[in-house]
């Protein structure tokens, strides 16, 4: 009874909402209601994960297998909001909830057995000291308990790189040169590696740490965001 009356209290002093619509959350609801999770842009990328249009984008950049993306980026959309709430909110348990809703979609369709670990894209030390923490590594905690996969932190920044925003596709790539490096190469060569980001732009980010991990030994690497545009 006691323990009610806390809950109560505190959901009083500190309500929860739905980060997208503000309602308010029931108990077996985390950061999304059910009405906004049902109506997230979820893709169908993980039913043509070798042929689609960010496939198409990292052809010439990187050598990798699989390319999807959990939900479908729109200026102004929902995914747009949601990547705001992880990128300036501080909000690390929306990005794992987010890795565990997408794990549970590609778990169900047999990914399960496809990858060996998960590694997500690094940010830099200050970057990250700034921010709290890496949206990219919850994302794949999310997925690591869903699809029962470690996750491993096996890439690390050599160098800051200024804002991408405004850069061409071959700028990017440039500013991406040997920015990543492999941190621990016993635990990630002959391994088939899932790596994962927050969003995808022009995949140059994505492409340079897959670079990496495949010049240092790994068996092959296939990439997943959070979200990506058309």
């Amino acid at each position: 009874m006691r323990l009610f009356f806390v809950k109560d209290f505190l959901d009083l002093v500190f309500p929860r909402n739905c980060l997208l619509c503000g309602r308010s959350l029931y108990d077996h609801e985390n950061n999304l209601c059910s009405i906004c999770k049902g109506t997230l842009p979820v893709t169908s990328y993980h039913l043509r994960p070798t042929d689609n249009d960010l496939c198409d984008k990292v052809k010439g950049l990187s050598t990798v297998g699989m390319v999807m993306a959990y939900l479908k980026f729109t200026k102004g959309g929902n995914s747009q909001k949601l990547l705001h709430q992880l990128k300036y909110r501080n909000k690390p348990q929306l990005a794992k909830e987010l890795g565990s809703l997408y794990g549970k979609i590609l778990n169900e369709n047999g990914y399960s057995k496809c990858w060996d670990v998960i590694v997500p894209v690094p940010l830099h030390p200050l970057k990250q000291s700034r921010r709290g923490y890496n949206q990219s590594e919850h994302f794949g905690l999310g997925l690591s308990e869903a699809l029962s996969l470690k996750l491993e932190n096996g890439i690390q920044r050599r160098k800051f790189t200024e804002t991408q925003t405004q850069k061409s596709r071959l700028e990017r790539m440039f500013n991406m040169d040997d920015v990543f490096e492999v941190s621990n190469y016993s635990t990630l060569s002959g391994k088939s590696i899932l790596l994962v980001d927050d969003v995808m732009t022009t995949g140059a980010t994505l492409c340079a740490c897959a670079n990496v991990l495949l010049g240092n030994g790994a068996k092959n690497v296939d990439l997943v965001t959070i979200a990506a545009g058309g």
